[in-house]
């Protein structure tokens, strides 16, 4: 059985291996990931399983980045549940940031 993290690892490196767990790279196009809670499924009258929640972050200067979409396809591949929050400029350091939120169980 996979454990929920392998899941997000492997989504991320079917990518880039230009990614990290909660620290930024010094680079010029990236993901940060990080988990950030959970929902409890209930089954059987009690606890049945936990998704747990979180963040994929891309910072990159290129315009129309191709990681956008293969991120958001290698996401479906390995059955997390994600939508793409939000995308913006940051003029003082010239990435483009796109964020992800997603779910695994």
């Amino acid at each position: 059985m996979t454990i929920w993290y392998e899941r997000v690892i492997a989504a991320h490196r079917a990518v880039t291996d230009a990614v990290s767990h909660a620290v930024r790279l010094k680079s010029d196009r990236y993901f940060v990931w990080q988990e950030d809670g959970s929902h409890d499924l209930p089954g059987d009258n009690g606890h049945g399983e936990t998704a747990v929640t979180g963040t994929t972050d891309l910072f990159t200067k290129s315009e129309f980045d191709p990681w956008v979409e293969q991120l958001g396809e290698s996401f479906s591949v390995h059955g997390i549940s994600w939508t793409l929050n939000s995308v913006q400029y940051e003029a003082d350091t010239g990435f483009i940031h796109y964020e992800w939120v997603w779910e695994v169980t």
